[in-house]
């Protein structure tokens, strides 16, 4: 071990036939008698793994790697499954098998929902794509109707467009990773007979909201807001869901609020509300057993003049949603304290390699999870390389425009462009998206930075992108 050392010392010392021990440094050569050493083989083959290998870990340091979860999602508070399990006791899951609305656990939440957000209506659903599907229908969508919505969005919003009898048209998204205002008003001009714009504030990021009503508002088109990922999100100290005329939350697992499946819809105007209610399944005078609802003139005939589509949220999901209200604000601080944490770092360490987007004047945030946009001069195959490494090192991340991701606007060949749309398409090609698990320990994202960096340095071998 000492001959293994002194190699690494730098010193030249070897033996002699002899059996003297010779080393010499800063040019002075030393001997001494030492009795002669023999060596086997294997032995000589250990030194020279043994080197081998001490020489790779100063040229490969070792790596970070993360052992939690990413998908871990919020846990049911205790009082919710109480709710649950006794609903199930009782066996009254179904939303109207009570006497009045005081005693239904979905009319509750809606109340509650309604509270949070500052609606004057809502209706509980089985997920938030059939709100976004109804509030289409609901503001009066004719089929063939054409629908203005981001081109960077989750594969439910044109699913729900296409559900609704609606034909898509996408509108440009930026850096920011919102709808390009101007290319709205470019899209306003070339589709005259558009008669909504469904805007998605996608992973909470808000567009200038301002900008898109007087764009729409000037047009003639009816603005709808898909709030699926914006829950706790404030424009201009109002929550989002109030520029347009109806909005949608959603309570699906990885969202703020956690049924598993689940969905708003809310509106301050009173005909959508009655329509909703009944298309979601309140049948002949089930409308008496909600509480977030217009009076019983507002549904009229209703109940036979359109039909039944059975959306209805359960008891057992408005019963876990409940108690997670009440800690939206509190968790809301929590992410947002660990994103800044997170882009600090990761600005801080690799700001020449990526940037983060940047949240539009005029919104409060809530960011439960991280995007980032790797720099262009970082080619595809590093870009893959990266994905790579991060997932061989225990933290999945998403590339937005992925060839197999449901974001990607190339995916929804069930609704295509009907034209190119070069900004989303660059974006998305160095857009990334991270999970920030609330059930996390702080320590955790400090693993996450390091893991993120590490990976991008062994994914980019350029040494001028790297300068």
């Amino acid at each position: 071990m000492t001959i293994l050392c002194s190699m690494f010392a730098g010193g030249g010392e070897s033996l002699s036939p002899t059996g003297s021990h010779s080393y010499h440094h800063n040019n002075t050569k030393y001997i001494s008698k030492m009795p002669a050493t023999r060596f086997t083989k294997l032995a000589l083959a250990s030194i020279v793994a043994l080197a081998a290998g001490t020489n790779a870990l100063l040229t490969n340091p070792v790596r970070t790697v993360i052992t939690r979860d990413i998908k871990t999602p919020d846990p049911v508070p205790q009082s919710g499954i109480d709710e649950a399990v006794s609903l199930m006791t009782s066996g009254r899951m179904y939303r109207y098998n009570v006497k009045d609305s005081a005693s239904s656990t979905v009319s509750k939440c809606e109340v509650e929902i309604a509270e949070y957000t500052g609606h004057k209506y809502c209706v509980a659903l089985n997920s938030c794509g059939s709100a976004i599907m109804l509030m289409m229908k609901c503001a009066g969508l004719q089929p063939g109707d054409e629908v203005l919505s981001n081109a960077f969005t989750f594969g439910a919003v044109p699913s729900a467009i296409e559900h609704a009898g609606g034909k898509a048209v996408y509108v440009e998204s930026n850096y920011d990773h919102v709808m390009c205002v101007d290319d709205l008003e470019k899209k306003l001009v070339e589709y005259p007979n558009c008669k909504f714009c469904l805007i998605s504030h996608m992973r909470g990021k808000i567009a200038d909201m301002d900008a898109v009503k007087d764009a729409c508002d000037r047009h003639n088109v009816i603005l709808l807001e898909d709030c699926a990922h914006s829950l706790g999100v404030e424009w201009k100290g109002t929550h989002t869901g109030h520029i347009g005329k109806v909005a949608a939350i959603s309570a699906q697992s990885y969202k703020m609020i956690n049924s598993g499946e689940g969905g708003f819809l809310l509106t301050d105007d009173a005909e959508i509300a009655a329509k909703c209610a009944v298309y979601a399944g309140a049948y002949e005078g089930l409308a008496s057993k909600h509480t977030t609802v217009p009076g019983p003139e507002v549904f009229a005939d209703l109940p036979t003049e359109i039909p039944n589509y059975s959306l209805r949220m359960s008891a057992i999901a408005a019963a876990v949603i409940r108690p997670q209200i009440l800690t939206l604000d509190e968790r809301r601080e929590k992410y947002n304290k660990r994103y800044a944490f997170v882009t600090e770092k990761l600005v801080e360490r690799k700001g020449h390699l990526l940037s983060i987007p940047v949240n539009t004047p005029g919104m409060t945030p809530v960011h439960d999870s991280l995007q980032f946009n790797l720099n262009h001069d970082i080619t595809d195959e590093q870009v893959q390389n990266f994905l790579d490494e991060c997932a061989t090192h225990g933290l999945p991340v998403e590339l937005f425009g992925h060839k197999s991701n449901a974001r990607n606007f190339v995916n929804w060949k069930f609704a295509p462009a009907d034209q190119p749309l070069p900004l989303t398409a660059k974006m998305l090609t160095r857009a990334c998206d991270v999970r920030l698990p609330l059930m996390w320990d702080d320590e955790d994202f400090e693993t996450m930075v390091d893991v993120l960096c590490e990976s991008l340095d062994a994914a980019i071998a350029d040494e001028d992108v790297m300068a």
